[in-house]
């Protein structure tokens, strides 16, 4: 019989060690080590190890398949009830999926699955596993936001039929994973929700729950058994301090889709992102507004980080970002002044930095502000994260209207990459962004030359040079009666 023996595992990285260390020798980590219990392989031999000549001459059916082979079976995706979460998802929900929700802590992760498993309730079995709450209070919060959970029914329907019964949202405060899977392997829901991943533990490891260890074991006999049963997971996720869901990187390998769910939590609206998505495309935004009753879905998201067009202050452009497939009307806030210190402050909100650092060069190289001796503040109005080149012409137009204590045309929007050069560069869905501006009531758009425009009742000027975007910005301008 193999003896057991003992590995550390890094709590940080997941990095594996036969013998323990007081740093990482992955991640530099410090007293991260943790000491697992490795079971022994069970067999005779190997999993790499070949098998004899008269093995090898043996017939054996062949497992593998062509693409030609494999049968077609098209699958339905799920309406979640919320447009904006399909909309993340590429569509909807795909049966058999493992969904990872990641955020920061009451940013409202548990709300959002919660209202989501009622509307899924409403046609199939639903199992809601609140590891870290009692049942009592997830009653409680539920009643708060609306949600009537009745008693468990009798019969349990696999097909998602307006017949189903309406008394199908079922809670199970458990974190024996060991329990949580033979409960899902009874009841046989639909969609069951793990809130959340990091409290669960396996009792055959000796590791605390939310270890590496147990994360990924959790997890990996979850995926499992959604994949065999057909059975489609949301798992909540906690973040790191850095942001990063905490696992790490292992648990983001094992799931079909990951999404952050982002905002400041003192504010009402809320972002879902989907960074991962075996089913759709990535980087697309689904907005969120926080209510007394809950996460409630935006219709119009431009509306949330558009200012208001009829107060005319100096240093203010409007730009349209492109969150994956939606566009966004998002306005664009400068301040310059005279600096007390011998160092000027940038400080960017929603802006990245090095991209604001990188702009503000331009500006004073090619154009001639003196921003070497200001401080120079760049914000995106609602919190918004402009991380795409293309808002680069509203920063620019921005800081220089603030230093020229100029108004810009409040019904003009900016569209444009800025280069070293001073150049004004193209923008990826230029059509999409401009379609945007014109639905939102904007009749005039600087553009960068040379790109196909569509036709839209616009104003459409074209520049090649940050020089004459900035002359042409500000000659807009509504003067004062």
């Amino acid at each position: 019989m193999a003896k057991a023996r003992s590995i550390y595992v890094c709590n940080e990285c997941g990095a594996e060690s036969r013998q323990y260390f007081g740093k990482c020798g992955v991640c530099g980590s410090w007293n991260s080590l943790v000491e697992q219990v490795a079971e022994p392989a069970s067999g005779n031999g190997r999993p790499g190890r070949r098998s004899s000549n008269k093995q090898r001459k043996e017939h054996k059916p062949r497992l593998a398949k062509t693409f030609s082979q494999i049968a077609d079976h098209p699958q339905t995706r799920i309406s979640s009830g919320y447009g904006e979460l399909d909309r993340v998802l590429g569509g909807g929900i795909v049966p058999g999926s493992l969904v990872l929700v990641g955020g920061d802590p009451g940013i409202g992760k548990s709300t959002l699955l919660l209202q989501t498993a009622n509307q899924l309730a409403e046609r199939a079995a639903v199992l809601y596993v609140c590891a870290e709450e009692s049942g009592q209070q997830v009653k409680l919060r539920s009643q708060r936001l609306g949600i009537n959970i009745g008693s468990p029914s009798s019969q349990h329907s696999r097909d998602l039929t307006p017949q189903a019964s309406p008394e199908s949202l079922y809670l199970l405060p458990e974190t024996d994973l060991e329990t949580i899977l033979s409960e899902l392997e009874s009841l046989q829901p639909r969609v069951a929700v793990i809130d959340s991943i990091q409290a669960l533990f396996y009792g055959q490891l000796t590791s605390a729950p939310g270890s590496v260890s147990q994360v990924r074991e959790c997890t990996s006999a979850l995926m499992q058994l959604a994949k065999r049963e057909n059975i489609t997971l949301f798992i909540v996720g906690h973040v790191t301090k850095e942001g990063a869901i905490a696992g790490p990187k292992v648990l983001e390998h094992l799931v079909d889709t990951v999404l952050y769910f982002e905002g400041d939590r003192f504010a009402s609206h809320r972002l879902l992102r989907s960074v991962k998505n075996r089913f759709g495309a990535t980087h697309e935004l689904g907005v969120f507004e926080m209510v007394a009753q809950g996460l409630e879905e935006v219709a119009n998201p431009s509306a949330l980080f558009m200012g208001n067009r009829d107060e005319q202050v100096p240093g203010i452009s409007t730009i349209v970002a492109c969150e994956g497939s939606r566009p966004l009307v998002v306005e664009l806030q400068s301040l310059v002044s005279p600096t007390s210190y011998s160092s000027p402050r940038r400080t960017a909100t929603g802006i990245e930095h090095n991209r604001l650092l990188q702009i503000l060069a331009v500006l004073e190289k090619r154009v001639g502000i003196p921003l070497s001796k200001l401080d120079a503040y760049v914000a995106s109005s609602g919190g918004l994260s402009v991380g795409e080149p293309a808002a680069d012409l509203g920063v620019a137009i921005a800081v220089a209207a603030s230093f020229r204590d100029r108004i810009v045309d409040p019904e003009l929007v900016l569209l444009g990459e800025v280069g070293l050069g001073g150049q004004v560069r193209p923008v990826s869905q230029i059509e999409l962004r401009l379609k945007e501006a014109a639905k939102l009531g904007f009749k005039r758009a600087l553009v960068p030359k040379g790109q196909k425009m569509p036709d839209l009742p616009l104003e459409i000027t074209e520049v090649g040079r940050v020089v004459d975007a900035i002359s042409t910005a500000l000659a807009f301008q509504v003067h004062d009666e």
